[in-house]
């Protein structure tokens, strides 16, 4: 039992010991040591070791007698040359320091006056759209009143044109008026005619209609099919409005009123159906056209 206390008692104290010891030489180390920076020159008394009648000074010097003084030698002056142009100094420009840039102030702009800005922008561009939009529709409807007198110009003209070939056709085709007149009632004029006709054939049998080429046509040379015939014994003037391609072929006939006496629908089909059937000769001309009048009589 006594052996188990003491074994303990010595393990404590080792440790304490250890403790107390390591704290000790931690303290020392911190605070006990210290180095002096620079370190502290060695101590000791100047002793001079030369000839006391040889050396100069107060220390050497026999007592009584001062120093004789120590006469120093004065420096030469110099001589400088006075200074040439070359030489002098070149004064220096003073050099004034560049202005500090101005700072540009921002001026904030008030929002209803930039909105009332933008509102006025935006209507005066709709007013520049609104006179564009204006002067392009004025300029539209002068060009189609333009176009408009110049296709009623042309009509005019084209049938101002065919008035007259027609005038020229049927003045050169009923031989200059009216004649003396053939029949046998006893009166002037013919009979079944009372307008009376120079040409009129024979009062009875088959009504026949001879071609006359006229208008653009009448100076092509051209090549006559027979003659029509119609066995309703109807009279009248039908006149054809045709034209002719540059290889001499009808390529068109149609019944035109300016010119006709009568508008029956047989003499029509008989007159359009043999004016087909002319022949022209070949030209340069694509398309050229003109008229053919029938007079149909009884033969």
């Amino acid at each position: 039992m006594a052996n188990a206390n003491e074994e303990k008692n010595r393990r404590k104290g080792l440790i304490f010991s250890v403790i107390f010891h390591t704290i000790a030489i931690v303290l020392l180390a911190l605070f006990g040591v210290s180095w002096q920076t620079p370190p502290p020159e060695p101590g000791g008394i100047l002793v001079n070791l030369g000839i006391p009648d040889v050396g100069q000074g107060d220390e050497n010097a026999p007592k009584g007698e001062p120093a004789p003084p120590v006469e120093e030698p004065t420096p030469e002056k110099e001589e400088t040359p006075p200074p040439t142009e070359e030489s002098k100094p070149t004064p220096k420009k003073e050099t004034k320091p560049d202005p500090a840039p101005k700072k540009e102030v921002k001026k904030t702009e008030d929002p209803a006056a930039a909105a009332l800005k933008k509102k006025k922008e935006k209507e005066r561009k709709q007013r520049e759209a609104d006179e564009r939009a204006r002067a392009e529709k004025e300029r539209i409807r002068k060009a189609a009143e333009v176009k408009k007198a110049n296709e009623a110009a042309a009509k005019k003209a084209e049938e101002d044109r065919k008035r007259k070939e027609l005038e020229a056709l049927i003045s050169g085709g009923l031989g200059g008026g009216k004649g003396d007149g053939k029949g046998n009632t006893g009166k002037p004029g013919n009979q079944g005619d009372p307008g009376g006709d120079p040409n009129a054939g024979a009062l009875s049998g088959i009504s026949t209609g001879s071609g006359t080429v006229g208008g653009g046509l009448s100076g092509r040379g051209y090549k006559r099919p027979s003659p029509p015939k119609d066995n309703s014994q109807k009279t009248g003037v039908v006149v054809v409005y045709v034209c002719v391609d540059k290889n001499g072929k009808v390529i068109s006939a149609e019944y035109t009123q300016s010119g006709s006496t009568t508008a029956n629908s047989s003499l029509k089909r008989i007159a359009i159906s043999n004016a087909k059937k002319y022949r022209f000769n070949s030209g340069s001309i694509d398309k050229q056209c003109g008229t053919i009048r029938y007079d149909f009589k009884l033969k």
